[in-house]
């Protein structure tokens, strides 16, 4: 027989000693089944994904330990990488093998049965690795995948480490406007302008008849960002110029 453990809320114990593990989590293949994770010597390796899973599941964690039929048939690998089917004990003894087995997970496509349940114990909160294994004194990530909007601490890291360079001020970029010298340099200025809230938007004022349409439409999108009425009123300017040339395309 093969030893797992499978990492889930608190509040779920009652439910798994009465009735087993339901089958809900998405397999690589499409089906559904169980996640769970060799027992091995080590107990930090054991309990790994604790940590990692906090990020997901609100409240305290659990651990339910099961027991396989050696020749059940699972997948095993790591979490990005397609896994390989094996039986469960062939599973325990390939990340047994592994010189760094963090990441690794066994996934049985089906439900557990309250008999396979052998126990439910409580866990340290924090142990394991968090977002990557080895990810301790690295950089973190900041990218909306990695970091979702609402995880826990999400403003507090973006702020150390920001997914996209700080604005530069707003005299440098109309300083290097007033220099560009092709409608792609002005676009480009342009941009970065409206990445902020701004004001006086009567300095952007000459573009408003700039020749190049693709310039005219980056400004327009710029003059989001700038409050005033100046703003609004170059923005209606704007419009009619678009007007007005797709009459006289017309005609």
């Amino acid at each position: 027989m093969a030893d797992f453990v499978h990492i889930t809320r608190a509040r779920s114990a009652r439910r798994i000693q009465r009735s087993g593990i339901a089958a809900r989590s998405a397999g690589h293949a499409g089906g559904r089944g169980v996640y769970c994770m060799p027992v091995l010597p080590s107990f930090t390796l054991t309990y790994q994904w604790v940590r990692e899973l906090r990020r997901w599941h609100s409240g305290v964690l659990v651990a339910v330990h099961l027991r396989l039929p050696d020749d059940e048939p699972v997948t095993v690998g790591h979490y990005g990488a397609p896994p390989r089917a094996v039986t469960a004990a062939q599973a325990v003894a390939a990340v047994r093998r592994l010189d760094d087995p963090r990441g690794c997970e066994v996934f049985v496509p089906r439900a557990v049965t309250t008999a396979e349940v052998r126990r439910i114990r409580d866990v340290p909160q924090g142990v394991g690795w968090r977002y990557l294994p080895g990810a301790h004194g690295r950089r973190p990530c900041p990218c909306p995948a990695c970091l979702p909007r609402g995880a826990r601490n999400v403003a507090r890291l973006r702020r150390r480490f920001p997914y996209n360079d700080p604005p530069r001020p707003k005299g440098e970029l109309m300083a290097q406007l007033r220099t560009a010298g092709t409608a792609d340099e002005i676009i480009d200025v342009l941009w970065e302008l409206g990445r902020g809230r701004r004001g006086g938007a009567e300095e952007l004022a000459y573009l408003v008849d700039h020749p190049d349409p693709h310039v005219r439409d980056t400004l327009n999108d710029a003059l989001r960002a700038y409050r005033g009425r100046e703003a609004r009123r170059l923005r209606a300017r704007l419009q009619l110029t678009e007007v007005s040339a797709s009459t006289s395309k017309s005609c």
